[in-house]
């Protein structure tokens, strides 16, 4: 395995078009730039090698001139290091195919099966990456096909949780939403719909005003949305919440971020 840093930096919004831009830069890397969270613009990303996996992956002061750099090549008004709202790292853990740029690495996964005659098989998966985690589920499948009599490869026709609008566009879901809520604002129904789709409405229930959500910690987060993450998406901390599940933690002063840690804390 060869293991990959990569960090994204937010700055306040660049331009108000709603289409992202791919940036081709002089080391022959691509850059992104994405409207993101309707007031900033999400640029990334970084390629580093990481020698091991204990360390908790965060940018660097390189990493954050870089993109700073290579976005304020193409952008009218340059992008400065103190400008960075907040920014996040990942470690790919991709297969080594023996290139020595990071860049370079393929982004292919590899799948090894193990299966001795008379034990249970074993599926091996190498690399990858989340974007082609259904394809690399079906491959699964078929590796094991011989031991699974009868499936088929099922994901490409299923909806993700909250994706099933029966046939709505998401406009018109949203419409319908606001429709039934009128006292709660179309902006904030639209973003609780973005994040959890159809899903939204168990964390809605009866309320029809914004009191009856719960305490509102600020930067649109209410006490209803903070319960269901925790009850059903597993949060446990302030930034599972804030910068994982939403990222609502853009919106918020400290003393809100504050606010969410300690509300966590006291129900724990």
């Amino acid at each position: 395995m060869r293991l990959v840093k990569g960090s994204h930096i937010v700055v306040p919004r660049i331009h108000e078009k709603k289409h992202a831009y791919i940036l081709q830069n002089p080391d022959r890397r691509i850059v992104f730039l994405i409207p993101y969270e309707r007031e900033f613009t999400l640029v990334g990303t970084t390629e580093v090698a990481v020698a091991g996996a204990d360390a908790k992956p965060a940018i660097s002061s390189e990493e954050i001139a870089y993109l700073c750099g290579a976005a304020s090549r193409y952008t009218a008004r340059p992008i400065a290091p103190e400008s960075v709202a907040w920014s996040y790292s990942g470690v790919r853990a991709l297969y080594d195919d023996g290139s020595t740029d990071p860049s370079a690495v393929t982004r292919d996964y590899h799948l090894m099966l193990d299966a001795p005659e008379g034990e249970a098989p074993l599926v091996s998966v190498f690399g990858g990456k989340i974007t082609t985690y259904r394809r690399l589920a079906e491959q699964v499948l078929d590796k094991l096909a011989r031991w699974l009599p009868g499936t088929r490869p099922w994901s490409a026709a299923q909806c993700l949780p909250g994706g099933d609008f029966g046939g709505r566009s998401f406009d018109v879901l949203l419409a319908e939403t606001v429709a039934r809520r009128p006292k709660l604002t179309e902006r904030w129904l639209a973003r609780l719909l973005r994040r959890h789709g159809t899903l939204a409405a168990e964390i809605l229930g009866e309320a029809r005003t914004p009191e009856e959500l719960g305490e509102h910690f600020g930067g649109g987060l209410y006490e209803a949305e903070l319960r269901y993450l925790v009850a059903n998406e597993w949060a446990h901390e302030a930034e599972d919440v804030l910068w994982r599940r939403t990222k609502c933690g853009l919106h918020m002063d400290p003393a809100q971020r504050e606010r969410v840690a300690e509300f966590l804390r006291t129900r724990t």
